[in-house]
């Protein structure tokens, strides 16, 4: 799939989630208004019998058309224009909330204008039981009425969240839509990803594969002409190109089929104690020896340095291919610089070229399977993009870091960290 068809897909997933979810949010706040309002006028109701019955016992009038005022979302005061008992009120209030199925808690207050503050109060549950004394202190009062009480309702919200579940479970299943659709998103990209590194394998692998197969294929055509066998050094000469191609290309198989087993079944680790600085010097002679005279390898091996516990192979192997990656990115004079020294219970190996150094939109890669830095289409230095990728197993595979240093302008520096003591033979 294309960048572009990818880039649209998200825009448009991203359009029709956010569409739903203004709308879902819309209607959720509509819906929860419409449950205060008929919250409100269900105990609007209630309150103004309340009222109505105190009347009828304290033997009054009414002193407004409308004894009930609401002050807030949940709390109400009620003109009742004479003293009020606090048993006969709450009984009122109980069968009331009872009837019109008013299935909250309320606390309740009277206020005393002689002192001027709400005086005593209960908090009921919806069940009908009682908590002495815990009026609220968000009781407020009301200048309009000389005579009243106030009700409030502390859990009003939870009540309203209640009634809204099913609201609630479409939010749920819309939270999981959109999870599922960024999983798949970052499936979508990762393959893609996956794609381009198989893509980039494949052509480097063809650019690999190239050139001793052209090599192989001029000495063929030389060692079957007639007229070379009266040359046998010629003869000679071009058996050993086919030979050194043929070993090349065995080796360019050897590292992709040996990252498959290592995927497969994972590492099989010798353990012993090595001599880390002896691993280093083989490492660097065996570069040396590989690329000639034109590679310079400066190694700063701290004596302290000892012993550690590793596979001989592998941590061989981690060398030689950082190494031989300072190498084929250094330029036509490579200089290295391999460093090694004991730090706070750390062994720190640190390895240096000259080369133009790696970007940082690429450094975060340079460890990834089959990942190589882009060069457009130019193709001067070999491999699969295995290299790093090995190492870094290697090193998982021990628990030991190995990171890329980004400080360094130019140039570029690997650090591997091993976290234990060196040890002694």
């Amino acid at each position: 799939m294309k960048f572009k068809h990818i880039r649209f897909v998200v825009l448009l997933g991203a359009f029709a989630i956010i569409g739903i979810i203004g709308i879902q949010l819309y209607f959720m706040k509509k819906e929860w208004s419409n449950k205060e309002k008929q919250f409100a006028q269900t105990v609007t109701i209630c309150l103004r019998n309340v009222a109505i019955k105190i009347y009828k016992f304290n033997n009054t009038a009414p002193s407004v058309p409308n004894p009930v005022r609401q002050l807030s979302s949940n709390y109400f005061v009620v003109d009742v224009n004479s003293k009020i008992d606090a048993n006969i009120l709450e009984h009122y209030l109980k069968a009331e909330f009872e009837c019109y199925n008013v299935q909250t808690d309320f606390e309740y207050g009277i206020y005393n204008c002689e002192t001027n503050v709400m005086e005593y109060g209960n908090y009921v549950f919806y069940n009908g039981k009682v908590k002495q004394d815990a009026i609220s202190s968000n009781l407020g009062m009301y200048i309009g009425y000389n005579y009243y009480f106030g009700v409030n309702f502390p859990l009003l919200n939870n009540t309203i969240a209640g009634d809204m579940t099913i609201w609630f479970f479409l939010v749920g299943i819309l939270a999981v839509s959109v999870i599922f659709f960024a999983y798949s998103i970052f499936v979508i990209l990762k393959q893609k990803q996956l794609s381009e590194l198989q893509r980039d394998f494949i052509n480097n692998m063809t650019h690999e594969f190239k050139t001793p197969i052209a090599s192989i294929n001029i000495a063929a055509d030389v060692i079957s002409n007639p007229e070379s066998i009266r040359e046998p050094s010629r003869i000679l000469t071009y058996g050993s190109v086919i030979k050194q191609e043929v070993n090349r290309l065995n080796d360019q198989v050897d590292k992709v089929l040996q990252i498959a087993r290592i995927e497969k079944s994972g590492f099989h680790l010798r353990m012993e104690s090595l001599d880390l600085n002896a691993i280093i010097s083989q490492a660097v002679e065996n570069c040396v020896a590989n690329n000639g005279s034109k590679v310079e390898i400066k190694s700063h091996l701290a004596a302290e340095v000892g012993f550690v516990v590793g596979d001989r192979m592998h941590l061989t192997n981690i060398f030689y291919n950082l190494l031989d990656n300072a190498v084929k990115y250094s330029g036509d004079s490579p200089e290295i610089q391999i460093t090694t020294f004991d730090i706070e219970r750390r062994i720190i190996v640190s390895v240096s070229d000259n080369g133009p150094g790696i970007a940082r939109a690429h450094q975060k890669r340079v460890f990834q399977k089959f990942y190589r830095i882009p060069t457009a289409n130019v193709h001067d230095v070999k491999g699969f993009g295995l290299g790093l990728f090995y190492v870094k197993s290697i090193c998982d595979a021990h628990h030991w870091k190995i990171n890329l240093d980004p400080s360094p302008a130019k140039g570029t520096t690997f650090i591997l960290e091993i976290p234990q003591k060196p040890m002694s033979k």
